[in-house]
């Protein structure tokens, strides 16, 4: 995936036709490259629906998702792997080019400990599978890591990539959110870095998931660092101004994070495009 995307949380989170056809519709008006489609519930998806109003607005895409409670990989990999079988397939029947996220883990998911290897052994398990299912319907296969309030799993991207060398499948890659490095890393560029050799997309989040340009994340020192490493891959604006109430809580987000969408694009999404081109990752 390549150029500017966004998230369909900034207009639905759900991707049943009217869902699907309002986020296509507002992604195609803004002129982005790729739209990020949430894929929370893989059973409803009417994939074919979904590939035709794709494939009319000549829109391509990636699609995400976080394990739900019953499909948790650290205690059950094999429900996460089934959950993830029927993901992939929606995936590729889409015409996306690749599943990311939260795919090893729930969001929310903590035990108030750190990881155990049996957890990590699990999640290894499925991912592993995952990625040789993904690439047998040939996409790819990401892993996001989140905050320590979301995940006890992996929380920063040396975790993320020590996962993806310990499983050393080629279509697996890493996807950073400048949300939870802001939280995790020490500095962005310092976690931008750490990830370079896997990294291949990636969540502009501001700091309170509002407006980019609006918080505390380090903009000039992302882009700085994407552009020293040579970063080639998807620039996907994130923020979650329609979430179902099960999301919310997920994500800890108790009021609104912009006033509405409109805001967040007319103002975030210039604003990423112009460090973009500032610091040569654009024309």
């Amino acid at each position: 995936m390549k150029g500017f995307g966004v998230h369909t949380s900034m207009w639905t989170m759900s991707w049943d036709a009217e869902g699907a056809r309002r986020a296509i519709r507002a992604a195609t008006e803004s002129k982005v490259d790729f739209i990020e489609i949430a894929l929370l519930n893989p059973t409803s998806v009417d994939a074919q629906q979904g590939k035709t109003l794709l494939s009319e607005a000549q829109l391509p895409a990636v699609c995400s998702l976080g394990l739900p409670e019953e499909a948790r990989a650290s205690r059950d990999p094999e429900a996460a792997i089934n959950f993830l079988r029927i993901a992939i397939e929606k995936t590729a029947q889409l015409g996306a080019v690749a599943l990311t996220g939260v795919t090893y883990g729930g969001i929310g998911e903590r035990t108030g400990h750190p990881p155990t290897e049996a957890e990590l052994d699990n999640v290894a398990k499925t991912i592993d599978q995952a990625a040789s299912c993904a690439r047998a319907h040939g996409i790819d296969f990401g892993i996001e890591p989140v905050n320590r309030y979301e995940t006890h799993l992996i929380n920063t991207a040396a975790q993320g990539g020590q996962m993806i060398d310990r499983i050393g499948a080629e279509n697996l890659f890493l996807h950073l959110d400048t949300y939870h490095m802001n939280i995790e890393e020490k500095g962005a560029g310092n976690g931008i870095l750490a990830a370079r050799e896997h990294l291949r997309y990636i969540h502009l989040s501001e700091s309170d998931r509002g407006t980019p340009g609006e918080g505390t994340c380090d903009w000039d020192e992302i882009f700085a660092t994407l552009a020293a490493i040579g970063f080639t891959g998807g620039l996907a604006m994130e923020s979650f101004v329609e979430m179902p109430p099960e999301i919310a809580f997920g994500l800890s987000v108790w009021r609104p994070v912009a006033r509405n969408a409109e805001e967040v694009m007319d103002k975030g999404m210039p604003f990423l495009r112009n460090k973009a081109q500032q610091y040569g990752l654009t024309r």
